[in-house]
């Protein structure tokens, strides 16, 4: 039913040859940056988030802090004004097994994992280091935290009597695989443990932190017999981990608490990121729409002539409309297609490229459907909007002068 504007809107850029090839290499240059930028920043975020939280869970579920009340001698009698604060003794999540499996069959988490940990003293002659001593069930915890990937000797099993402890609390003590370490706590004095494996986090904080033990040993250590300390949970979606503990918090009567909030300044560092991003697409967008305008523009001054001809020949103003609206839905779509594979290119390209202090890619270019779908169907109508104004011109020439033209 439009084959004429079809037509006549392939005609008039074909004839605008090098005028028609450059505006479209200038909208595959913009939306291929706007492509790589997005592609890019997701997928830099995701590593750098996956990097710097190293063992830390998307969610922990620990025990309500004790709250002192202030108590009254008597009916009527006035409380006391200055209440001090009660220590947080360590506790065990109440009845955490039935929450554990609650939680395993809730939508958006991926794997649960009980944790036994509090302080703890390990000892290697006269050389004493404190750590947090950290009791865990492997299977479960690698697939929450992906220890098992940090391991950089021996391996993550932790029978009764073994330990995995980190590279720098390793090299403190003097100690490697096979040797044997000893573990005490305030509440116990503890055995000796052989060093079952060494993992490196990147950070030499955190690799002089943690004791890693099997979780009934850490119960005997730690004095929660039967119990864990917390309940760590991996999430499906990691920026969604705020929401998502915001409605466990309102389910359970446990303090919950997202990666989010634990590192707020990372989270923000990320927000004030994404802004930028956001501005430099949205100018990268206005550049790209005012080109296709401005060659439309010029484009109906240069076939006046011929507009007028086809409105004496017979040609509504809707169809001299359609004809431009084509035009820049051509440019758009032709530009987003071709914007979209440079942008996954470049994207790809640049992953093999940029490399970290250890040899290894900075980030891992992932394919988003939905990205590439989004941007083509956004600039097709990125296009067709900037062509209102120039279609409309044309419209609304009148055949006679512009003929005469």
């Amino acid at each position: 039913m439009m084959r004429f504007e079809w037509a006549v809107a392939l005609r008039f850029l074909w004839e605008g040859g090098m005028q028609t090839v450059l505006i479209i290499a200038g909208a595959t240059a913009g939306i291929s940056v706007i492509v790589f930028i997005s592609g890019f920043l997701t997928d830099l975020q995701r590593d750098l988030i996956r990097r710097t939280l190293g063992v830390q869970p998307g969610i922990i579920v620990r025990p309500a802090e004790e709250v002192a009340r202030p108590l009254r001698s008597g009916v009527g009698a006035a409380a006391i004004e200055q209440v001090q604060a009660r220590a947080q003794r360590l506790r065990s999540v109440d009845q955490w097994q039935a929450l554990q499996a609650e939680l395993e069959a809730m939508r958006g988490i991926r794997a649960v994992s009980p944790v036994a940990a509090g302080p703890g003293l390990v000892t290697r002659g006269d050389v004493n280091k404190s750590v947090t001593l950290t009791g865990i069930v492997p299977e479960r915890y690698v697939a929450v935290t992906r220890l098992d990937e940090k391991i950089v000797a021996g391996d993550l099993r932790l029978n009764p009597g073994d330990t995995v402890i980190g590279t720098d609390l390793a090299r403190d003590l003097g100690v490697e695989l096979g040797d044997k370490v000893r573990l005490s706590t305030p509440t116990s004095a503890g055995d000796a443990y052989q060093v079952r494996g060494i993992y490196d986090l990147g950070q030499r904080n955190l690799n002089r932190a943690y004791a890693y033990v099997a979780l009934p040993t850490a119960q005997a250590l730690l004095n929660l017999p039967g119990g864990v300390s917390s309940v760590e949970l991996a999430v499906e979606d990691l920026f969604g981990a705020e929401a998502l503990a915001a409605r466990l918090q309102a389910r359970i009567p446990h303090e919950v608490e997202s990666w989010m909030k634990a590192n707020s300044q990372l989270r923000t560092a990320l927000n004030n990121q994404t802004v930028m991003t956001l501005l430099v697409r949205f100018f990268l967008a206005l550049v790209v729409a005012i080109g296709v305008a401005s060659v439309l523009v010029v484009s109906v001054v240069q076939k006046t002539r011929e507009i007028g001809i086809l409105r004496a020949m017979g040609a509504s103003r809707a169809r001299i409309l359609r004809v431009f609206l084509l035009q820049g839905l051509l440019i758009g779509a032709v530009g987003a297609m071709l914007g979209s594979a440079c942008g996954y290119l470049l994207t790809s390209v640049m992953s093999n490229v940029l490399r970290g202090d250890d040899g290894a890619p900075l980030f891992t270019a992932h394919f988003n459907p939905e990205l590439y779908l989004y941007t083509v169907a956004g600039a097709t109508v990125l296009g067709l909007v900037s062509a209102v104004m120039p279609a409309r011109r044309a419209a609304n020439l009148d055949p006679a002068q512009a003929i005469r033209l």
